[in-house]
């Protein structure tokens, strides 16, 4: 189990979810029904996160895509290990009195879940002003994945663009990225990426090795 990133002592988490959910699906579908209430002449700001609760149970309909999640109180330690364990991509949790504001705010916190995965390196792409990437493939398929940022240590971002120069290959079939340099085949690499996505999310290079190592 990873280290819990919580730093407070207790929350209150609540989702809104229907099997493994995309975090994306969940919010533009919540809010289209939070946008209904405005429609409706409730301004929704000024009212505690409880009472806000109890209309959205109100509008969602039964049986479609998205529900309602009963909130989780307890110690979030405990809840998020639930999360984890369910391998979900993380958790949302907010202050019971709290208002709706906008910006950062410490009454409104969604944690994060990540794992960390073995992935085939088809090179690295090196753009003016951006962080390089390496660009990652699935093992078993070889099938183009995405990327994932090199923010590791310099000695380890400086060791692999050396390996990857050393060992030049062409590009995969159908692939054109100007600003790659492609690598032959048996670099593997290790990911971190957030957990519960079928599409990699968050993705970061934090080693690699040579296959068969």
């Amino acid at each position: 189990m990873p280290e819990s990133p919580f730093r407070t002592r207790q929350c209150s988490a609540s989702a809104v979810l229907v099997g493994l959910p995309s975090f994306m699906l969940v919010l533009r579908e919540a809010t289209a029904a939070l946008v209904r209430s405005e429609i409706n002449r409730r301004s929704l700001r000024d009212m505690a996160l409880k009472e806000r609760r109890d209309i959205l149970s109100d509008i969602i309909p039964i049986d479609t895509r998205i529900q309602f999640g009963q909130e989780l109180p307890g110690e979030a330690d405990a809840i998020y290990h639930l999360v984890d364990q369910a391998g979900l991509e993380g958790m949302v949790s907010k202050r019971h009195d709290s208002k709706y504001r906008s910006g950062q705010s410490t009454n409104w916190l969604k944690i994060k879940s990540y794992e960390i995965a073995e992935y085939e390196i088809l090179g690295v792409e090196r753009e003016a002003g951006k962080p390089a990437c390496a660009l990652r493939a699935d093992r078993a398929s070889g099938k183009y994945i995405g990327s994932a940022f090199i923010n590791s240590s310099r000695a380890i971002r400086e060791r692999l663009w050396r390996r990857v120069q050393e060992h030049a290959g062409p590009p995969p079939k159908g692939m054109r990225r100007p600003a790659t340099q492609w690598v032959k085949p048996g670099l593997i690499g290790r990911v971190k990426h957030l957990r519960g996505e079928e599409d990699l999310r968050h993705a970061s290079l934090q080693d690699f090795r040579e296959e068969g190592t």
